[in-house]
């Protein structure tokens, strides 16, 4: 059984609690945050310590693991701290808004033997884990192009921190760092990034981008976020091939369809999915996932190099938008 500490009171904080509960191997046995009613009141919960200093909550050693869902600004921190005290740790998306600060949290785990995780969770949702294997199957040829879109109206969150663009990175670095994750999993090495958007404008709590990606196969993706839907969250999927298209858009009743080349409407068919259940919520999965690379001495499913490569790509798009030109991806 694997003791937990989770940093971070907020939604997320709830959210993973929640899960490393219902989970067979491990159990909430610390909480910390700044604000001390909220960790006590998580805490609570779960009959777990709650802590207001996390030096003292990384004293305990029957902590197993950490578990961060803090504001991004306080990763490399947690990150660090965890790392060096031997905690396994998992680190919420996006892993830093430095590639500086996410070379050295990555290294600093790799150091210290333990396993470090970073929860870009789209690749647990069932429309878009079963598109990547549709890609992988060749169900659509060649991949030529790609769009994806993802947001709604602008986050919520403790201290508005969320409005201050140097720290979230605004919709570009916070949320659609899920599509590039995905796209790069899916699809390749990222070789060249453009971008349009709303970061340097005057737009209090609205954001918006478009971000064209080059991969090195010469697919091309169009990936748009915003947080000015007021009509709340929706996403959608497009994969244009040598042999037919990928389609997914979750106001549609159909979670996924695929369409032949050629085939006039008649070839379009819905790829079966299975309701959800409580044990097929991708961010259980995910920390599920986690929990069995600790185990089983094995690699991380989503390594800290992998959120590095997310990140290369939210910084290039981020230049490109403030400069106005493309950005090349160097390896």
């Amino acid at each position: 059984m694997f003791n937990v500490a989770v940093i971070g009171a907020g939604m997320m904080g709830s959210l993973h609690a929640g899960h490393y509960d219902a989970l067979p191997d491990s159990r909430v046995a610390a909480v910390l945050d700044v604000r001390p009613d909220a960790a006590r009141a998580l805490a609570e919960v779960y009959s777990a310590t709650a802590y207001g200093d996390i030096e003292e909550m990384l004293a305990d050693g029957s902590i197993d693991i950490v578990s961060i869902t803090t504001p991004t600004p306080y990763h490399k921190e947690c990150v660090l701290k965890a790392a060096a005290a031997g905690k396994h740790v998992f680190c919420e998306k996006p892993i830093a808004t430095t590639l500086e600060d996410g070379l050295e949290m990555t290294e600093a785990c790799r150091r210290a033997g333990v396993v470090f995780m970073v929860g870009h969770v789209l690749r647990y949702f069932p429309e878009y884990a079963s598109a990547k294997r549709l890609i992988e199957d060749g169900a659509v040829g060649k991949v030529g192009m790609v769009r994806t879109s993802r947001g709604g109206s602008f986050p919520q969150s403790a201290g508005d921190w969320y409005a201050d663009k140097v720290k979230s990175g605004g919709v570009t670095m916070d949320t659609l760092i899920h599509d590039f994750d995905w796209l790069r999993w899916s699809l390749g090495e990222v070789v060249r990034v453009y971008g349009k958007g709303l970061l340097e404008r005057a737009a209090e709590h609205k954001d918006y981008a478009l971000i064209t990606l080059r991969f090195a196969s010469g697919a091309v993706a169009h990936v748009e976020g915003t947080w000015m839907r007021p009509d709340g969250f929706k996403t959608s999927l497009e994969i244009a091939g040598s042999k037919g298209l990928i389609a997914f858009n979750n106001e549609d009743s159909a979670p996924i369809k695929l369409a032949f080349a050629g085939s006039d409407g008649a070839g379009v068919e819905a790829v079966p999915q299975s309701p959800l259940s409580a044990e097929d919520d991708p961010y259980r999965l995910e920390l599920a996932d986690f929990l069995t690379a600790i185990k089983s001495g094995g690699e991380s499913p989503i390594s800290g190099a992998d959120a590095v490569e997310a990140l290369k790509i939210s910084l290039a798009a981020l230049e490109s938008i403030t400069t106005g030109q493309p950005v090349e991806i160097r390896r």
